[in-house]
This record gives C-alpha cells, structure tokens and sequence, in this order.
C-alpha cells in the first residue's frame, strides 16, 4: 500500500494520530490495535527519497474531522458520526471525505517529514564512503 501511495502521489499528508490515547478507548481500541499506523508512516518517511514524494505530517490537535471543509466552522463530533452535517451552513459529506478535503487545506498545521540520517542497512551513522 505504501509502495502504491508513494508512487502515485507528489505530496502524502497523514494526521500526527495519538494512538496510544486511541487505545485506551475501548470502543475504538479493537478497529485500530491491528492497523501498525506507525509502520505506514516509517514506510512512506523511507520511500519519499526513492518516489521523490514530501511526506507531511499535520499537527495532532488540527480538528480534521470537526471543521467544514468549506467554510471552516469548527463543531463538536461524535465517534459515530460518519455524516459530517455543518451546523453553520448546512454542508453534508462523509466525515472522512470531510477530513481528506480539510488535511489538503491545512498548510499552517503542516510539518514536512524527513528521513532519518541512517542508512538502509539499519546502523545509525554508518558512512557509506569509507
């Protein structure tokens, strides 16, 4: 999946996600114990040089999810919400729909991921000159 993302766009924007808060929410605990959110974000972090992709992170606390795609207003949300319904102006989309659009337009939340220093073998300041 990581290899198709990365070769397919130029920019990669992923939520800086507080998974361990997350899991200590039984109700969401199970959906995402599985899903290795860190690994995918090590992975496309790896492959940017390669792909030539940028991959950036937004700030944990930029509301995604709870803020108009459109004209910003910022509302409470419930975990089984799946409709984003504005309460501003009467906008309706998919919540996660809602949260792509919002993270595309969040240029001032945006940290742009490097790679880290070492090298592919793994040892932290392996040169590979000598």
């Amino acid at each position: 999946m990581t290899t198709e993302l990365s070769g397919k766009a130029y920019v990669i924007r992923i939520e800086d996600l507080n998974v361990s808060g997350m899991l200590a929410n039984h109700k969401l605990a199970n959906a995402i114990s599985n899903k290795c959110f860190y690994e995918i974000r090590r992975q496309l972090v790896y492959k940017q040089d390669f792909y030539g992709t940028k991959v950036e992170l937004v700030d944990r606390f930029y509301p995604s999810s709870k803020k108009c795609s459109l004209y910003g207003h910022v509302q409470p949300l419930k975990l089984d919400d799946r409709i984003f319904n504005c309460q501003g102006c009467g906008h309706s989309q998919d919540r996660d729909e809602n949260a792509a659009d919002n993270l595309l337009h969040a240029p001032n939340h945006v940290v742009r991921l490097a790679r880290p220093e070492n090298k592919a073998c793994g040892l932290e300041g392996a040169d590979s000159t000598s």
